[in-house]
C-alpha cells in the first residue's frame, strides 16, 4: 500500500441568501464557514499498513475559511480563520490501538466513496458526528476481539479516552470522559446483532459564577465510573453524578449477502437514568441501510432513517417518588433520581452543552443558537425522515444525495411555538396542550470528477448543490465548485 497521501483542496461556496444551506455546513468537520466563502483544506496523512502486525500512523490537516459577509451568532465564522483540522499519531497491535492528538470521528453508512461523507445524518452515532471542530485528546481503542472458546462468535470492543474544550464557552476550558463498550453476537454467516453504550461526560473546566471543580484522581474516578461529587462537591453533582453525563444505547443487526449488505440500527439518547432506564422510548435514531458490495454502480447505497426525540422521559420534569407516592427528600436519600424533561445534550452548569465551537457535536438536527448569550442546543426535540443515496455516475463519478425532512419544536422549557408541554411544578400528570412545531426540508447533491494524471497524482472537480425551504431555516439555494489534488 501507499505509505504517504497528500491533497489540496481549494472550495468556494455561495447562496441565494448569503447564509450557507444546512446541508452545505452539517458534518463537515465544523471549519466551512457558515456565509458565503472560501475554503482552503490542506491535508497529508500516513494511513495504517494492514500488512503488518505492529502498524503506526500519523496525519495533519490545515483548514483556512474567508466568509465574504457576517454569519449568524453562534457559528464562528465571523471572521477570516485558520484552523488545526486535525493532528495526530496512532499505534496498534492486533486488535490494540491508541491514538493521540485531534482526529475526525468514525463515519459508518459510507456510500460509494467515504470521502463525501456518511449518508445517515448522525454518520452512525448520534452523540458524536463529524459535525463539530475536533478536541485534543487521545484514545485507547479495543477493536473486534473474539472472546475464547467462543468460536468467534462472540466478540466485544470499545474505547476509553479523554479530551480537552478548547472553544470559548461558558465552563471555559472543560474536559471530555469518551467510553463505549459493544458486544457482537455474529453467526459467521449471514446474520449478526450488536448492543451496547457510547457514553461522554464533561466535567472540570472554570465556571464563571462557581467555583472550579478541581481536576483530581478522586474526581475523575467519579467521572469515569458515573458517581455522584463528594460533599464538596455541587448540590446538583451530590444529587445526581458529578460532571454533565450524556450518551447513547445502540442495537444493531445486520445480514449479509455476497453481492449486498443489509443493517438495520437503533440509537437511543440519553442524559440521566431515566433515559438509560429506558423510560425515554420511542426516542431514538431508526436506520435502515442497503450497501451493494460492488460501488462502481449508478445507485450502490441506500438509507433510509426516522429520528424521534419528543418524548424525552416524559414532559414533567419531577421528583423521584417512593412506594407510597411521597417525593422522596434528596438530603435523605442521595439515590434520587429526576424523571422527565430530559433536555438532551444540554446541562444547567455546563450551558454550552455538548456543542464545540458553537456547532453541536452530535448530529447536526440537535440544532444550536444563542441563548442569554451562551452558544447551546436550542432543538433537541424534533422528528424527522432523511432519505441518503449514493453511487456512481457513469460508474465513474461518485455522488451522495441527501433528503431531510423535520418537524422541530425547540426544547420543553424553550419551544419554537407556544403553548409548551413542559410543566415546572413536582406534579405527575401531564398537560393537556398541544405541541407545535417549525417544519424544514433540506436537501444536498454532492460529488466529484475525478481525473487521473501520470502516477499517483489526481486531480478531482469538486461541487455541491443544496437547497432549504421551510419555516426553521431561510428558504435558500446554495453550491460549492472547486478542485482537489492528491497524491495517493
Amino acid at each position: 500500500m501507499n505509505d504517504f497521501v497528500f491533497s489540496l483542496m481549494l472550495l468556494g461556496a455561495l447562496s441565494s441568501g448569503g447564509q450557507l444551506p444546512f446541508w452545505a455546513v452539517s458534518n463537515q468537520n465544523g471549519i466551512m464557514p457558515g456565509t458565503n466563502g472560501v475554503l482552503g483544506l490542506l491535508r497529508a496523512e500516513k494511513p495504517f499498513d494492514e500488512s503488518k502486525t505492529f502498524q503506526w500512523q500519523a496525519g495533519a490537516s490545515l483548514a483556512a475559511s474567508v466568509p465574504f459577509s457576517p454569519s449568524l451568532p453562534g457559528l464562528d465564522a465571523e471572521a477570516p480563520r485558520l484552523m488545526v483540522d486535525e493532528l495526530y499519531a496512532g499505534v496498534r497491535w492486533k486488535v490494540l490501538r491508541a491514538d493521540l492528538g485531534m482526529m475526525h470521528r468514525e463515519k459508518e453508512f459510507a456510500g460509494a466513496d467515504p470521502s463525501l461523507g456518511s449518508l445517515s445524518v448522525t454518520e452512525g452515532h448520534i452523540i458524536e458526528s463529524n459535525n463539530a471542530r475536533t478536541m485534543p485528546g487521545y484514545k485507547l481503542v479495543l477493536e473486534p476481539w473474539a472472546i475464547p472458546f467462543t468460536g468467534g462468535h462472540v466478540l466485544v470492543q470499545g474505547l476509553w479516552g479523554d479530551y480537552k474544550t478548547l472553544d470559548d464557552r461558558y465552563v471555559d476550558g472543560a474536559l471530555v470522559h469518551r467510553l463505549q463498550g459493544y458486544l457482537t453476537v455474529d453467526t459467521r454467516r449471514h446474520f449478526y446483532i450488536q448492543a451496547g453504550l457510547d457514553h461522554y461526560a464533561l466535567w472540570g473546566g472554570t465556571h464563571p459564577v462557581n467555583e472550579a471543580m478541581p481536576v483530581t484522581f478522586d474526581n475523575y474516578f467519579r467521572v469515569a465510573t458515573g458517581r455522584s461529587a463528594s460533599s464538596s462537591g455541587t448540590v446538583g453533582d451530590q444529587m445526581n453524578v458529578i460532571g454533565d453525563h450524556g450518551g447513547a444505547e445502540r442495537l444493531r443487526m445486520g445480514w449479509r449477502e455476497k453481492a449486498w449488505d443489509l443493517t438495520f440500527q437503533w440509537e437511543k439518547p440519553y442524559s440521566d437514568k431515566s433515559g438509560m432506564r429506558f423510560n425515554n422510548i420511542p426516542d431514538g435514531v431508526y436506520t435502515l441501510h442497503w450497501g451493494l458490495k460492488d460501488k462502481d454502480h449508478w445507485i450502490s447505497d441506500a438509507l433510509v432513517e426516522f429520528h424521534y426525540t419528543m418524548w424525552q422521559s416524559g414532559t414533567i420534569h419531577a421528583k423521584e417518588t417512593d412506594e407510597n407516592g411521597k417525593q422522596i427528600d434528596w438530603h435523605s436519600n442521595k439515590t434520587l433520581n429526576i424523571f422527565g424533561g430530559d433536555n438532551y445534550f444540554t446541562n444547567g452548569y455546563y450551558k454550552s452543552g455538548w456543542t464545540h465551537f458553537g456547532r453541536s457535536i452530535c448530529g447536526p438536527l440537535f440544532l444550536t443558537g444563542e441563548s442569554s448569550g451562551v452558544s447551546k442546543i436550542v432543538n433537541n426535540r424534533y422528528r424527522a425522515m432523511h432519505l441518503g443515496l449514493s453511487g456512481k455516475l457513469f460508474r465513474f463519478a461518485p455522488y451522495r444525495i441527501m433528503l431531510t425532512l423535520s418537524d422541530n419544536y425547540g426544547t420543553y422549557s424553550s419551544p419554537f411555538i407556544s403553548p409548551s408541554t413542559w410543566e415546572s411544578g413536582w406534579n405527575w400528570w401531564e398537560k393537556n396542550t398541544v405541541d407545535k412545531g417549525l417544519k424544514q426540508f433540506s436537501a444536498a447533491f454532492t460529488g466529484y470528477v475525478p481525473f487521473k494524471l501520470s502516477g499517483r497524482h489526481c486531480l478531482d472537480v469538486v461541487y455541491g448543490l443544496y437547497a432549504d425551504a421551510g419555516e426553521l431555516l431561510e428558504s435558500q439555494f446554495g453550491a460549492t465548485a472547486g478542485v482537489r489534488y492528491s497524491f495517493k
